[in-house]
Formats: structure tokens, sequence, C-alpha cells
């Protein structure tokens, strides 16, 4: 494991943080600790639970409500698909 102070994790964050995606140990010592820098991966629903409390029943069912909306939204021709350049000249 390459460990690092807090300045000098810092000054290359970047790099570590790459380091880190890449699969290699990078710890940074905080007091009397060593923190690791680990790529993880987050499935929407492992997000919902953690960032908002969201069960994935909860989140299903936002999933099936969105979608109701969006079908709804189309069907009545207040949602239309633009192209890039439709969406520069809406936009100024």
């Amino acid at each position: 494991m390459k460990t690092l102070t807090i300045t000098d994790a810092k000054k290359n964050l970047g790099r570590w943080l790459a380091a880190a995606s890449q699969g290699e140990d990078i710890g940074i010592v905080c007091g009397a600790d060593i923190i690791a820098l680990r790529k993880v991966e987050v499935e929407s629903t492992d997000y919902a639970l953690r960032e908002y409390g969201a069960t994935p029943q909860q989140v299903e069912s936002l999933e099936k409500a969105t979608d109701r909306r969006h079908r709804a939204l189309k069907r009545s021709g207040k949602l239309v698909a633009v192209t890039p350049k439709q969406l520069k000249a809406m936009i100024g």
C-alpha cells in the first residue's frame, strides 16, 4: 500500500485517484488512522439507499411513476425530441 500525507495527497489528488481506480492500494494518513482510497461499484438502488434511505421497492415505484409521466407527456405533445442545433436555437 502506498501511504501519503494529506498534503501529498492534495498536491496530486488526480494521480492518486487514477491509481486507486486501477486497483492500486492508496492510503492517506489522517492522524493515527490510514484512510484507504478504493474504487467502489455503485448501483442506482444502492446509491438511493445510502444517500436517501430509499428501499429498492421505493426506487422501483419511482421508476414506474416516472415512466408513466414520461409516456403521458410524450402523448400530450409536451415532451419532444430536439437536435443539438435546435436546442442551441431555443436557448439563444
